[in-house]
């Protein structure tokens, strides 16, 4: 067993993910890159262990119960606690879908990654982030899962209209919040983050900012000391509103 700082990036094969990843092995801790496909999970490990960082590959498809639970079985086997938790892993499915044209099917499965994953990897892992006594869990939210901006006209997020992937960030939202009460008592923060508008494969690659820069907020939520915030909705500048 190892003393050094651990933590737990999912979906992180890739875009944000990929660079929360990159970004917590760099300020020292040995990061765990979750990713369902571990082909493309294991070639992502590989580029950061040839720039000397510690990482290694976790095949979990947060989507999955079994997945999840094998997974945080192997985690349990090979650390006595868990540090830093990214929920970072995410899908849309409706990008140019309008709202009255929603597939049910569809809604679900975002659902099914985009809210219940967090949840479903959260509760698995806890036992790990309790042992940590001092855990920070980051939830990747968006800007979409504020009512406030998403109906700002000023606001980039007021011009987007997917009901499926924008209701799970709102569901997301309120998620944080819930753990973010239940766990305060225990040393561990949960905080949820919007990182911008950057360029991933969930947008074709549209986005403005790098990978690096939409990771930078959940870097340092994920770094937060024990006089740091907790339940709250965070962006390059600072606390968001609901």
């Amino acid at each position: 067993m190892t003393t050094k700082k651990q933590a737990l990036v999912t979906g992180a094969n890739k875009g944000i993910g990929l660079a929360i990843a990159k970004g917590l092995a760099e300020a020292g801790l040995s990061v765990w890159m979750a990713a369902r496909d571990a082909t493309r999970g294991a070639q992502s490990v590989e580029r950061l262990r040839n720039d000397g960082l510690d990482v290694r590959l976790l095949e979990m498809d947060v989507a999955d119960d079994a997945s999840v639970q094998r997974a945080s079985a192997i985690l349990a086997s090979e650390i006595d606690s868990l540090d830093v938790l990214i929920n970072n892993a995410g899908i849309i499915l409706d990008a140019a879908t309008p709202p009255s044209q929603a597939v049910m099917a569809d809604m679900k499965a975002v659902f099914e990654v985009n809210v219940f994953g967090p949840v479903r990897v959260t509760q698995a892992v806890l036992p790990l982030l309790k042992a940590s006594g001092d855990a920070r869990v980051v939830m990747m939210s968006s800007g979409l899962g504020s009512l406030t901006l998403i109906n700002d006209p000023t606001s980039i997020y007021s011009s987007v209209n997917m009901i499926g992937y924008t209701a799970s960030k709102v569901a997301l939202n309120a998620v944080a919040v819930c753990f973010a009460r239940e766990l305060e008592a225990l040393g561990i923060k949960v905080n949820a983050v919007e990182p911008g508008h950057v360029r991933t494969d969930l947008n074709a690659n549209t986005g403005f900012l790098t990978p690096a820069e939409g990771a930078a907020t959940a870097i340092k939520m994920a770094l937060i000391g024990a006089d740091g915030p907790t339940g709250g909705f965070f962006g390059s500048h600072g606390r968001q509103p609901w």
